[in-house]
């Protein structure tokens, strides 16, 4: 399980210009490697993401949880 606040607190990292960890957290390395690489898309897509991360979080535990229910082994 995907923890919240420890999501919230990779996003804060784009403050001192480390953007996308959150995404690499949530199991998403291209757009992660994206948001690294342009600056969260040059700050835009970082904003964007501040509303978005709580479905990211839901959506990645929803994925492990249907994984585990139907015995395929988790790689993440």
């Amino acid at each position: 399980m995907k923890s919240g606040p420890a999501a919230f607190v990779l996003w804060l990292c784009c403050l001192v210009g480390i953007c996308g960890l959150h995404r690499f957290y949530l199991g998403r390395p291209w757009t992660g490697l994206l948001w690294l690489l342009t600056l969260g898309l040059f700050g835009i897509g970082q904003v964007i993401d501040l509303f978005l991360l709580p479905s990211m979080i839901r959506q990645e535990n929803l994925e492990r949880r249907l994984d585990r229910v139907e015995g395929r082994a988790v790689v993440r």
